[in-house]
Order: structure tokens, then sequence, then C-alpha cells
């Protein structure tokens, strides 16, 4: 594969159940970095089964490897589309992966109906999510505090994010 243009063969579907413990695999490694937040693992096979009854997961492949490259969770809500856990192999992050997703993610939200896509990061990512969020059009909304049953190891909120749908 060609790591300078990994677009190229980029098949992206909606995932099946059959796809669920590539999804946790995948989503996992892509949030390793949340550990300095966080301990553990992000989700377990029965938390992606849970959202794949409320929403739907998008996945995007790459003909030259043998597990989804990334993926997003896709929940309509009213008018409204949470978007969330967008995840890259480790292998491919900075490579532009996330656009052509995010316009799948675009689509799949106005063929439900939806009139916008709200997100929501957590602070200590803000300084790498931010940037790559807004350079696809979305912008900053307001701040909501973690919920008091989540342990994190540094203080966390969760910053809002929102991108109306022509």
């Amino acid at each position: 594969m060609d790591a300078a243009a990994p677009t190229r063969d980029l098949r992206i579907r909606i995932a099946t159940i059959a796809d669920a413990e590539k999804l946790v695999q995948l989503i996992n490694a892509a949030f390793i970095v949340e550990r300095v937040a966080f301990d553990g693992d992000r989700l377990d096979l029965q938390a992606v089964r849970s959202l794949m009854r409320d929403g739907s997961f998008l996945i995007a492949e790459i003909s030259d490897l043998r597990d989804p490259a990334e993926c997003v969770y896709l929940e309509p809500r009213c008018q409204r589309c949470y978007l969330g856990l967008l995840s890259v192999t480790p292998l491919l992050q900075g490579k532009g992966l996330a656009r052509p997703l995010a316009e799948a993610a675009e689509d799949y939200a106005r063929n439900a109906g939806c009139q916008a896509l709200d997100l929501r990061i957590i602070s200590p990512r803000t300084q790498a999510l931010l940037p790559l969020y807004k350079h696809l059009g979305y912008t900053e909304t307001g701040t909501l505090p973690f919920p008091t049953d989540v342990t994190t190891k540094v203080p966390c909120h969760y910053v809002l994010m929102t991108k109306t749908l022509a």
C-alpha cells in the first residue's frame, strides 16, 4: 500500500454485527492516546453491540489492509445526528483519511433527515482534535462537565462542536 495516498482504494460501508470485534480493536487502538485522561480500553464488545442497536458505524476499508482502516459512530437524534468514536488505525493517522469518512458521515446524516452533526471531544485532547474538526467545518458550541461517576486522571470536561449540513 502506498502510505502517501491511502484514500485511493478506500471503500466505506455500514458495519454489520460481524464487524463488532474488529471495531473494538480499531477503536481501542485509536483511543490509546486518551490514556492521558483515562485508564483502560475505550470500550468492549458489549458496548459496540449496544451502540449498533441505537445507531450505525461506518467502516472505511483499504484493499491492501486486512482490518478496517477507520470507523465512525453515527446516531440520528431527530433532526440532529451524534458523531462519535472517529477512529483511524494508528499506522494511518495523519494521512488524510478523516475527510472521506467525515463526508460519508455527513451523507449518512442527511439521508437520515438530519440537519446537523454534533460531537464532543475531551478537553485534554483539544490541542490535537480542535484543529481537525474545525478544518472539517465544525464550530465550538460550548462545554459540558464530565459525569461524576467517570474517574479521570486529570481534570476533564467535554468540548461540544457542531456542523450544520447544507
